[in-house]
């Protein structure tokens, strides 16, 4: 194409894409008028008008995030039909609903990320914009079928490169402008079940998984909307970086937890010893679950007192055995069952009290005086305090918080609940990541609180009560007698309706109510860097998602937790056996190849079956190491800290929790950096059993730069880096 032909062309898609963003603007004021109109109508129902309002919401939101990056690109069909693909669809109203834009997920739009010289799937070009705000820039063309194209296969990568050596900034963005055909086969993939996603560093799995879930949502909308789709990460970090993914494509009914967060209430970063963690996630901490409760379900070493129609009376061990035996095979939780446990007691009780208050007159043939009698006992054991102690000493309500803390901290209840002795901690330890799945667990073994419950429903009963009376005032039956045709507000309106008038409405939007609510459940879930959850995190997922619909992103080679993933067959088989599919990511467009060249020594060495991936690109920068003293560490920081602060982009300092103003390798798995300072690598990989993984984490964040500083001789593994020289001050790289 001649210059001035580039031109002309330049000017006619300038032109368009100004158009869409005219159109645009309109469906913006109309949808606001509409929404204004919503919340001010009264006609229909109030749900009906509440499910209007929620959708021109919704609606508002879809063309609010379409202002940068509208259109980012054209396929031209062999058969001359132009198509223009960008982050929503719009219609041309008045010309038969015809699209002038495709939604990036409509299936149109597919070979726009997938055609290529081999199979350009009846296309003749390619063409993507490169735009800032609303202009476009300028463009690139792909035309399938020239001569030399067959033989490289693949498609332009301007746009790709482009966007892969930007600065980051300080969330990760969304790609439906640079989607590569391996993505977007994983992205479209039609699969109900499980799908495992697994790429090492830098392949883009994440966004992958994301950009899946936004078209699970095109193409699923009614069934997934109404129980909205939670994504678990393994930080709070790693979600910051990754929530304006999901927002940014029109989807806001997500909601994003850490494993530490999956318990309502509960906001939980620490961490367990590596051999507390391995035995919190084992399933085999079930038993001692089930064992810890039994222990608490008691029978008395000594008869416990109790006073009752002023007959002195006991609780002794056979009849608590017999309550204990007909709770326990109810199969009810522990606290729900307490009601069981308790009906036998109070039976007991008060046939003994019976036939010792009413010996020579009473008999068994006077039910009428026997029911009376028991009525009494019944509601004067109901109000004693000695009969509840009782109780509360042999079958006690217990919550999970209290039942796991009293087991932790005694040795002898451990140690009778058959636990490994290395569980004990301190009194008043704080929660960690390890207990919350413990804690979910107890939420259904031991059940609600019954009584809790009952004095909840007296409560409603009450307000019923009052709102009656209110109606009782309101209508004076005696006035309007000879008014046949009289309408009375109980004629419209029940005591329970008014009492419910006074009950404050959820307003909180999906994602709110989901968080908050233990027995919500998702239609779907995204688990990242799944590789670190136990077979404990695994049942609270699946209880959050009956479906058993889940996209599962990782990297078994970046493995830290010892309870975490061996292989995805043992976690998942046991829950979805045969349902679940694999697919992997090969491609790294993170890490420039000079850096995992060194990333992919150390993985040798340590998981040597594993396939480093393939870097899409290098950057011209070597990556450089350098020893220093004790003394001279602190200043060596600095000066990268301060030459990176001059510089467009991120950066971070990883290294061993004591050093200062380091990050630990675990706190930055997901996240990159355009330049990254490894501090003390030997120490990182000396630090357990699976400091390796850590420290092929850490050399794995950077998209530029790479530098190391280590006191002790660099790892064999990291030999390679001696070879590029040692710069004359960090943060510079100059070779030998």
């Amino acid at each position: 194409m001649s210059t001035q032909g580039y031109e002309d062309e330049l000017r006619a898609e300038r032109g368009y894409v100004a158009g869409l963003y005219a159109r645009l603007d309109g469906e913006r004021v109309r949808v606001r008028a509409a929404y204004n109109a919503a919340l001010r109508g009264t006609g229909g129902t109030p749900m009906e008008r509440d499910v209007e309002v929620r959708a021109l919401a919704r609606e508002m939101r879809r063309l609010d995030v379409a202002d940068n990056g509208l259109c980012f690109g054209r396929l031209d069909a062999r058969s001359g039909e132009r198509s223009y693909v960008g982050r929503i669809g719009l219609f041309d109203e008045e010309n038969g609903h015809e699209p002038v834009l495709l939604d990036w997920r409509a299936p149109a739009a597919r070979p726009f990320y997938t055609a290529t010289a081999v199979n350009p799937e009846n296309m003749r070009r390619r063409r993507q914009f490169h735009t800032r705000g609303r202009r476009v820039l300028d463009f690139t063309d792909e035309v399938f079928g020239r001569p030399g194209d067959a033989e490289r296969g693949g498609r332009g990568d301007a746009a790709l490169l482009a966007a892969v050596n930007a600065p980051r900034g300080e969330g990760m963005r969304d790609i439906v402008a640079t989607i590569q055909a391996e993505q977007d086969e994983i992205i479209r993939l039609d699969h109900p079940g499980v799908l495992v996603i697994e790429g090492g560093p830098g392949t883009g799995k994440t966004v992958v998984a994301l950009h899946r879930v936004a078209y699970l949502l095109y193409i699923q909308r009614e069934r997934m909307e109404r129980h909205g789709v939670l994504v678990v990460g393994p930080n709070p970090a790693f979600l910051h970086h990754i929530s304006r993914v999901l927002p940014s494509l029109g989807e806001t009914d997500v909601v994003f937890m850490t494993p530490g967060d999956l318990v309502p209430g509960l906001r939980v970063t620490a961490e367990d010893t590596a051999e507390a963690a391995r035995l919190k996630g084992s399933c085999a901490i079930l038993d001692v679950l089930a064992a810890a409760i039994a222990d608490r379900q008691r029978v008395p070493e000594q008869p416990l007192p109790v006073a009752l129609g002023g007959v002195p009376m006991r609780i002794d061990a056979e009849t608590a055995e017999w309550a204990r035996e007909e709770a326990r095979a109810s199969g009810l939780p522990h606290n729900e069952a307490r009601a069981v446990f308790a009906e036998i007691i109070t039976y007991v009780l008060t046939e003994r009290a019976i036939a010792r208050i009413g010996r020579g007159w009473l008999t068994r043939e006077d039910r009428e005086a026997w029911e009376r009698m028991r009525a009494d006992l019944l509601t004067e054991l109901a109000n004693d305090d000695a009969f509840t102690a009782a109780l509360d000493e042999l079958w006690p309500v217990l919550t999970p918080q209290a039942l796991l803390a009293r087991l932790y901290e005694s040795p002898e209840r451990l140690r009778a609940a058959g636990a490994d002795p290395a569980l004990w901690r301190a009194d008043g330890a704080a929660w960690t990541v390890s207990d919350v799945p413990l804690l979910d667990e107890l939420i259904d073994l031991l059940g609600g609180d019954k009584q809790a419950d009952h004095i909840a429903e007296r409560e409603r009963k009450a307000e019923a009560e009052y709102a009656e009376g209110v109606l009782a005032q309101l209508v004076d039956r005696q006035d309007s007698m000879d008014d046949e045709d009289h309408l009375f507000a109980t004629d419209l309106l029940y005591a329970e309706d008014l009492a419910d008038r006074f009950v404050e409405r959820d307003t909180r939007d999906l994602a709110e109510r989901a968080a908050a609510d233990r027995e919500w459940t998702y239609r779907h879930i995204v688990v990242d860097e799944a590789q670190e959850l136990s077979a404990m995190d695994w049942r609270v997922l699946m209880r959050r998602c009956p479906s058993r619909s889940f996209t599962v992103v990782g990297d078994l080679a970046q493995r830290r937790s010892p309870a975490g993933a061996t292989s995805w067959a043992e976690m998942l088989e046991p829950y979805v056996p045969g349902r679940w599919v694999y697919r992997s990511l090969s491609v790294n467009y993170r890490t420039p190849a000079e850096i995992m060249t060194v990333a992919a020594d150390l993985l040798t060495e340590f998981a040597p079956e594993a396939r480093p991936p393939e870097s899409v690109r290098a950057c011209g920068v070597r990556p450089w190491a350098r020893q220093v003293t004790m003394d001279e560490l602190p200043a060596a920081i600095e000066e990268f800290v301060r030459q990176e602060a001059g510089r467009e982009g991120t950066s971070v300092v990883i290294g061993p929790a004591d050093v200062p103003g380091a990050v630990p390798p675990a706190g930055t798995k997901g996240l990159e950096f355009d330049a990254v300072l490894v501090v003390e690598p030997e120490r990182i990989l000396a630090g357990g059993p699976r400091g390796a993984a850590e420290l092929y984490v850490a050399l794995t964040r950077a998209t530029q730069r790479l530098g190391v500083l280590h006191r002790e001789p660099l790892p064999r593994a990291l030999a390679g880096l001696a070879g590029t020289g040692t710069p004359a001050r960090a943060g510079n790289s100059r070779t030998g």
